[in-house]
């Protein structure tokens, strides 16, 4: 089928030859697509729109022909749930928890452990397996524990969920933690909870399984004394940095170390410190022997901690007989998990762990809620991929049978062997009151497994149904030549065939048109199809209005008719005015046509014929016929505002605030009868002034009252101008901060009056006169003066202008003055050859709504929001830097800040034209009122009056802060637009040093406008370490507030 642009156009084609009143039945049929021919199935891969008699791709093609039933349901089959024979159970990840599941895997791998935590006196839980009505919730920590591993032990579900554990615990779950730290926390925590128990089994299971000795040796080289701290270990904390095999970092742990110069001992036999050597020696070795790798450790250059991806070797039997104290002690270790961080960085990542099975020594991952049996000839223990790769990838060493190396294994469990060969592991059983509560959760499960097939069922069932109903209503859909027909909706054909949504009745309302038939522009978005079907569909789902054969509106094809002949005609239309108006017209006949009209009527009427074609696409309910003429020279098709003078239609640019002819001739053109005959077919409505008709008198009464106030304000400005020139010319001016010799007298008023008024003898003929001398706005409400003499002539100057008293007598001439404020200076007689001057004022000075003032200032420079505050990047103190990364948080207003004039050499940031200095943006002023832009007055003594903005300079950026902000929070936003991590920023503002992270940049006295000056100690090349660097932003709480340190 053809695109849906041709099949618009051929719908429309015959307009060309037929004019709206000759319009067929069959031009009707024409234009709603009514004759095309529906498509077959794989003619075309989705559905025409622009065909009507389009029925394929609407969704039927997943109900045709044979389907399956899992299609009929979105419900995973819930044997998918249950656990397998022969297999363990996995943990939820509740968000970031994976490191939670992998010690509790281990742990419950422990056989030893979990027979001890199974025989914990719980008498809530025995209490609770007696009732069958109650679900059971732990309490304490070892009730966590012993439920959690019945059920990791005998339930039927595929995995768990940890999360009463974890909130019994107080941990984030959305925030990673240091694995290491938590396996180190909560052992310590469970051995405080289990010492009150009263079996001694449960109570040392801990010491039992996880704690060593090993001594701190101290010889003093001196006198040979030796000295030895006993010392407790539940782990070994092993270096793996230029190691490559474990028994090379168990080695560098025992290593002896030299005691020299200012680390040197003291010793008890010699009194005094001498050089001595110590080291450590191991006692006694646990049953399980945990190895902590220390990959993750802390970057003194970045500040922050990072992951070491180096490779390190393991064997699977490990023989500690020669690193123990007593030599030929035999002590063989095998090797039973490993904990591996997936990862690059050391703060984000995952956590895994491999398990071996001390029943079956089968080795198993697992990996929350996933477990997988690790099989394969040659096992790879320790080795998973990364979640990114790393940039420093080095090739995976070699290793013989027995040996494995690993480059995310953070953690190595070993297990004692035992000579007894008799020996096995203990068959530990699940306490029968726990083994109730867990049968009672198995029945839960099943429940739901047997709800959630039932619910499958009737899926399955519901989809079998409507599979049938498509294959029945599907073949009745199409219409054949000559049948009754008649229209629904696409949309409501496509839900219908898609069994997820429920079917809703059928709604025909939005495509009518305003004479209550089919819309022609909205054959798109429908369907025709058989009466027959269309009768089945309204029976069952109900619905309206119902659009059949006679819903075909001819009054909506006609008026598209007119519009598209109409806009066909306008390009020869406009040859022939544009011919017909270069004839000048020196007869007193013909039209007035305004300039501006008569420029862009061809636009106004594309506009305006293309407005009522929108119309018509859009119904409103209006009468056909009825349009909107409001079209403005943008294309636009707002409604006119009577007091915005661009917005107008054709010829409304002669119409004159009283409906009349407008006085100016030169915005006027007159043209003949026949080329206005031509306009009006397009714009019936538009206004209509014969050649003979006179322009408004009342606008002609007020121009010339107009021009005779233009006369006496020119009067009025010149007598101002010439009796005040120097205050016009800002010349001679009197100064506070010197004050004149030839007068004790000074005058004050508001700098805003001398403004206005130099804005007024500049423009007499557009600004308004000035008529009083507000000074009411520098007072108090006490009628106090709210300056001081050296705030007016420091500061507060802005604010103020001073007159000689010359001017004074003028000013009170010619403006009403509403309050005097005088300024005199005494001097006293002299005393020790010294003058004593002072200052007053009158009115005199309101020393409370003073302070009132300053502390309203300088509360606004300490409490403000979205304010700019420039950085300032410099190197070597001196040269600003030219190159930075590319802005992510600057001020928006940053745009108007480039508009300022840039002095200086060229700046290839800047646009800059004429030596650097910028082009002026030109505005149009309006009738009445004063535009003129304070850029063009140069009444200052240099010349050129600076615009007060902040001008930025290369390597600067604007920041939009607040004062509640932080300084740490200021350095994050730095961060993103220069580039240089927070640690490495030197933050200084009018030569202090910004240093405290945590203070607020308002009592730093950081105010608006500022200008921070940054230094970097050392620029990040890598940019990719910056994700380490987001995630230090913020200070590292670790399991501060969680039970973990709460015991």
């Amino acid at each position: 089928m053809a695109p849906r642009l041709q099949l618009e156009r051929a719908a429309w084609r015959w307009v060309e030859s037929v004019r709206p009143e000759d319009v067929t039945a069959e031009n009707i049929e024409t234009a709603y697509r009514v004759l095309l021919e529906g498509c077959k199935r794989g003619a075309c891969r989705r559905n025409c729109k622009g065909n009507p008699n389009c029925l394929v791709g609407i969704g039927e093609h997943i109900w045709l022909g044979e389907i399956d039933e899992n299609t009929f349901h979105n419900i995973d089959d819930p044997n998918s749930e249950r656990r397998s024979k022969n297999t363990f159970v996995g943990l939820t990840n509740l968000g970031a928890t994976c490191y939670v599941n992998t010690f509790l895997q281990v742990w419950f791998h422990n056989l030893e452990m979990r027979q001890a935590i199974y025989l914990c006196q719980n008498s809530r839980a025995e209490e609770f397996a007696v009732e069958d009505d109650t679900d059971y919730e732990p309490q304490e920590i070892c009730e966590h524990l012993q439920y959690l591993f019945a059920l990791l032990q005998n339930s039927n579900r595929r995995y768990i969920d940890p999360s009463g554990l974890v909130k019994a615990l107080g941990l984030d779950t959305g925030q990673q933690q240091d694995a290491q730290e938590f396996s180190k926390l909560f052992l310590s925590l469970l051995e405080d909870t289990l010492s009150k128990q009263k079996n001694p089994n449960v109570q040392n299971i801990i010491q039992q399984q996880f704690c060593g000795q090993f001594a701190y040796i101290t010889v003093c080289n001196h006198c040979g004394r030796e000295s030895q701290l006993l010392s407790r270990f539940y782990e070994l904390e092993l270096n793996i940095q230029g190691h490559k095999q474990l028994s090379d970092c168990v080695t560098e742990f025992l290593k002896e170390e030299k005691l020299e110069g200012d680390n040197r001992y003291f010793c008890e036999n010699c009194q005094s410190k001498q050089n001595a050597t110590r080291e450590i020696r191991l006692l006694n070795l646990p049953h399980t022997l945990n190895f902590q790798l220390m990959r993750f450790v802390f970057d003194r250059q970045t500040g922050h901690k990072k992951k070491l991806n180096t490779y390190i070797g393991f064997p699977e039997i490990l023989d500690m007989g020669p690193f123990l104290e007593k030599k030929d002690e035999k002590c063989v270790y095998e090797l039973n998990a490993v904990l591996i961080h997936r990862g690059v960085s050391a703060y984000s990542g995952h956590y895994i762990a491999h398990l071996r099975d001390g029943r079956t020594n089968d080795w198993y991952k697992f990996n929350d809620e996933e477990i997988e049996k690790m099989e394969g000839k040659k096992l790879q223990l320790g080795s998973e991929e990364d979640i990114e790769p790393s940039k420093s990838q080095t090739r995976k060493p070699k290793c013989i049978k027995g040996y494995h190396s690993s480059r995310n294994a953070y953690m190595l469990v070993y297990k004692r062997q035992v000579e007894e060969v008799s020996h096995s592991e203990p068959n530990v059983q699940v306490p029968d009151f726990l083994q109730r509560l867990v049968d009672r959760d198995n029945r839960k499960f099943e429940e739901w497994c047997h709800e959630m097939a039932e619910m499958r069922k009737q899926s399955v069932d519901k989809g079998k149904a409507k599979h049938e109903e498509v294959k029945e209503i599907y073949e009745l859909l199409p219409a054949g030549d000559g049948q009754a027909f008649e229209f629904i909706p696409l949309e409501w054909l496509r839900k219908w065939l898609d069994d997820s949504t429920v079917t809703k009745p059928i709604d025909n309302s939005k495509f009518s048109c305003c004479h209550g038939k089919l819309h022609p522009d909205k054959i798109e978005d429908v369907k025709r199809i058989s009466q027959k079907a269309a009768d089945i569909f309204f029976n069952r789902y109900g619905g309206g209005p119902r659009l059949d054969n006679s819903s075909l509106c001819r009054e909506c094809v006609v008026e598209r008719c007119r519009v598209l002949r109409l806009k066909n005609q306008l390009n020869e239309d406009y040859k022939v005015i544009s011919n017909m108006v270069k004839i000048s017209n020196n007869s007193n006949q013909g039209y007035w046509i305004g300039k501006a009209s008569l420029r862009s009527w061809r636009q106004l009427a594309l506009e305006q014929l293309e407005e009522e074609d929108d119309e018509l696409k859009h119904t409103n309910g209006k009468p056909n016929g009825e349009s909107i003429s409001v079209l403005d020279a943008g294309g636009a098709g707002d409604k006119k505002d009577d007091n915005d003078d661009e917005n107008l239609n054709f010829n409304e640019d002669i119409l004159c605030s009283h409906g009349g002819l407008c006085t100016s001739e030169n915005e006027r053109k007159l043209v003949s009868n026949e080329v206005w005959n031509r306009l009006k077919t397009y714009f019936p409505k538009a206004p209509e002034f014969p050649a003979r008709q006179e322009s408004c008198p009342k606008c002609k009464t007020l121009e010339r009252e107009c021009e005779e106030s233009e006369a006496l304000n020119k009067m009025i400005a010149n007598d101002q101008k010439m009796a005040l020139l120097n205050l016009f010319q800002d010349k001679n001016r009197p100064s506070l901060q010197k004050w004149p010799t030839e007068t004790d007298h000074l005058y004050i008023v508001s700098l805003f009056f001398v403004e206005e008024w130099r804005k007024f003898i500049r423009r007499p003929g557009r600004c308004t006169p000035v008529s009083s001398v507000a000074n009411g706005a520098l007072l108090c409400p006490h009628g106090g003066l709210m300056f001081t003499y050296e705030s007016m002539s420091k500061g507060d100057a802005k604010h103020v202008a001073v007159l000689w008293p010359s001017e004074w007598e003028i000013i009170n001439r010619f403006f009403l003055v509403d309050q005097t404020i005088k300024l005199s200076r005494t001097t006293d007689k002299p005393q020790q050859d010294a003058l004593h001057i002072e200052f007053q004022t009158d009115p005199d000075l309101c020393l409370e709504c003073r302070e009132g003032l300053l502390f309203q200032q300088q509360r606004d420079l300490r409490e403000y929001t979205q304010a700019t505050v420039y950085i300032r990047k410099i190197v070597d103190n001196t040269k600003i830097m030219k190159d930075a990364a590319p802005e992510l948080n600057v001020s928006g207003s940053e745009a108007e800040d480039e508009r300022e004039v840039k002095i200086g050499d060229n700046d290839p940031d800047f646009n800059q034209i004429n030596n650097g200095a910028k082009r002026q943006k030109l505005s149009v002023p309006s009738s009445g009122s004063c535009t003129l832009s304070s850029s063009f007055i140069s009444h200052q003594k240099q010349g050129i009056r600076r615009s007060t903005r902040h001008r930025k300079v290369r390597g600067e950026k604007a920041l939009i802060v607040s004062a509640n902000q932080t300084l740490k929070e200021l350095k994050i936003q730095i961060m993103h637009a220069f580039s240089v991590a927070p640690f490495d920023q030197n933050l200084s503002v009018d030569g202090r040093c910004l240093t405290e992270d945590s203070a607020t940049l308002g009592s730093l006295g950081v105010v608006p406008e500022s200008v921070i000056f940054l230094k970097a100690d050392e620029p990040i090349a890598d940019y990719s370490a910056m994700d380490d660097v987001l995630q230090v932003c913020m200070p590292e709480e670790g399991f501060k507030g969680t039970g973990l340190l709460g015991h």
